[in-house]
């Protein structure tokens, strides 16, 4: 099976080619750029020296003729306006931007301050949270995979909702940071080394984009008739290149004990080999997810409080990103979930 990678050059872009490089059935047909077609892959990614594949333009027709899967692992605002010509083609296509997730009309242009893709298409795009999703997922054409913190957060929430002890008027306040590395591979004034350096910034403060993303799932998960109570969340960058570390705090439904839900955090991922739940009192780190496909979650009531505390860590480029596209890739193609992704994280 062959798969093509649209924005090959990006930290996503060249995240897939790691995967799919040891993947056993999806093989890279082609990788495209929008600017630098013509050149080889390695000249400005030296540890892929090994490869000698050249950067194409951008041509959906070929493209569609070639391979089984486009990845479009490009920035939000690209990917709304590509989807137009891949959707009438016959090749599935897995979309790692923003474009695609938000089915409210109004509610992408509002947050990404971008126009927004065809709303028909962005109807058919099926939300690629695999764990809980995976039955639309496998029977679609258009995945929309989820951003980094929506995916730290949501598999940290999602046994809270789904079992009825959170809600939609539930209060929810989720703390997050991330590595730089989830700014993109373009140099800013905010992630040189001299700004994030022995530093740690509050960024989008009430106004990241992945707000509504978060809360809509939520409001499905709650099967809210009305808009859920709105969710508070708040991102920091910190000075390490990956990982995301999710803490958040949410007042139950009911009493409830550490220890039970700590059984029902692994009662409900039992049968998700990408999620790891920590034992009773144990909470997880970044590092032990880094460069894996694994979602590692720890949780715990606030006796004082009675509030739930919930601790969720990725990989930014993995599970947030890459990892999780493949992972979507290969329930679209039938394959095994773990395929090309069953790998231990890197460590020290």
């Amino acid at each position: 099976m062959f798969v093509s990678i649209v924005g090959a050059t990006g930290y996503g872009g060249l995240e897939l080619i790691r995967i799919l490089n040891n993947h056993p059935h999806l093989k890279i047909k082609s990788l495209h750029t929008s600017s630098r077609f013509g050149r080889s892959l390695y000249e400005e990614n030296a540890h892929l020296m090994h490869m000698k594949d050249k950067l194409d333009e951008i041509d959906p027709e070929s493209i569609a003729k070639s391979s089984d899967i486009v990845f479009l692992a490009t920035p939000s605002g690209v990917s709304s306006q590509l989807i137009s010509e891949f959707s009438d083609l016959d090749i599935k296509v897995i979309d790692l931007s923003g474009d695609l997730r938000l089915q409210t009309p109004g509610e992408y242009e509002y947050w990404y301050r971008k126009p927004a893709a065809p709303q028909a298409i962005i109807e058919k795009a099926v939300y690629g949270l695999p764990e809980w999703n995976a039955g639309s997922i496998k029977e679609s054409i258009i995945v929309a995979n989820p951003g980094c913190y929506p995916t730290a957060s949501l598999l940290g929430l999602a046994p809270l909702y789904t079992t009825g002890l959170a809600g939609a008027n539930s209060d929810v306040i989720i703390d997050a940071k991330s590595g730089v590395s989830g700014a993109g591979k373009s140099p800013s004034a905010v992630t040189h080394f001299s700004e994030m350096n022995e530093n740690f910034k509050i960024y989008k403060v009430n106004q990241h984009q992945h707000i509504p993303e978060i809360e809509q799932q939520l409001g499905r998960w709650s099967q809210a008739m009305e808009r859920i109570q709105p969710v508070t969340f708040n991102t920091h960058l910190v000075p390490m290149t990956r990982g995301i570390m999710a803490t958040m705090y949410i007042q139950p439904n009911r009493q409830t004990s550490s220890s039970e839900l700590v059984d029902l955090y692994k009662m409900v991922y039992e049968n998700h080999p990408f999620v790891r739940v920590q034992p009773l009192d144990q909470f997880p780190s970044t590092k032990q997810v880094y460069g894996s496909n694994f979602c590692d979650i720890g949780v715990a009531q606030d006796e004082r409080t009675g509030k739930v505390t919930v601790v969720s860590v990725i990989d930014n480029l993995m599970k947030g990103a890459a990892g999780q596209a493949i992972q979507n890739a290969n329930l679209l193609m039938g394959l095994e979930e773990t395929a090309g992704l069953w790998n231990s994280p890197l460590y020290p």
